[in-house]
């Protein structure tokens, strides 16, 4: 049976969406109402601060309004779970309510695919239902969205560590992302751009290299971009034409990558 949830609440700022066009670079935030609830630990995970009690200015505890106005120090014992629980989005008594609080707190400044957070909730022993209700919900709302995360991760990756799409693809793979949807954010990627990125990144440490013999100049450059996922031919042929221009004979040296 599906729990009764307030899940307006569950609209966050942090909710991945797409830039109005061109390519996706990044997540920006979402609406505006739906996150005024949002008012600190305490809040953000459904917890609000009783009317009638004011905090101690200077102090941890709370003070207790008596009958008359006077006010009374309310118990201060390290078991306020409640307010401990509040901070870490902890609600032991309805899953639905913990399951949520720990996807938003994991949301926070950082995107996660669909799979990333299941895997967190399992840890925490959140049922396999309430997992597929709560991460169902947060994917209608906009706050996963495994497409524009995938989108973001090649931008940013191959632009700002000149990643492969090879590298690109495993790396999506290892958080979980569908592989069609890879296979569609790495499409991003057209063998000339890839190509001229990793001219880009030889040109970076060509310098680095003078003064080292030829062979050991193509390894050291070849396996730089091996480990950034080009292929083993594009590797020599950038490398080979790279020390061409500099002056270096480069007869029989990386023709396999011809």
């Amino acid at each position: 049976m599906t729990r009764r949830t307030d899940w307006a609440e569950y609209a966050h700022p942090m909710a991945p969406q797409r830039r109005g066009s061109g390519r996706d670079t990044g997540f920006v935030g979402g609406g505006d109402e739906a996150y005024d609830d949002v008012r600190g630990d305490a809040d953000a995970h459904g917890e609000d601060v009783p009317r009638g009690e004011d905090r101690v200015p200077g102090g941890r505890g709370r003070r207790r309004r008596r009958g008359g106005g006077e006010l009374a120090d309310a118990p201060q014992d390290g078991g306020s779970s409640l307010s401990s629980r509040a901070g870490t989005g902890e609600h032991p008594g309805d899953p639905v309510e913990r399951a949520r609080a720990i996807c938003l707190r994991l949301l926070t400044g950082t995107p996660r695919t669909r799979n990333q957070l299941a895997d967190a909730l399992r840890k925490r022993e959140i049922p396999e239902d309430v997992t597929d209700e709560v991460l169902s919900r947060f994917e209608e709302v906009g706050l996963i969205d495994d497409s524009a995360f995938a989108d973001a991760w090649v931008e940013s990756r191959h632009h700002g560590r000149g990643l492969a799409r090879r590298a690109l693809a495993q790396e999506l793979r290892t958080k979980g992302v569908d592989s069609a949807l890879i296979d569609a954010a790495v499409g991003q990627l057209d063998a000339e751009q890839e190509e001229a990125t990793a001219r880009e990144l030889v040109a970076r440490k060509l310098r680095a290299t003078r003064g080292l013999d030829r062979d050991k100049r193509l390894r050291r450059l070849a396996g730089m971009l091996a480990r950034k996922g080009y292929s083993e031919g594009m590797a020599l042929r950038v490398v080979r034409q790279a020390l061409a221009e500099e002056g270096e004979d480069t007869e029989g040296l990386g023709d396999e990558g011809a």
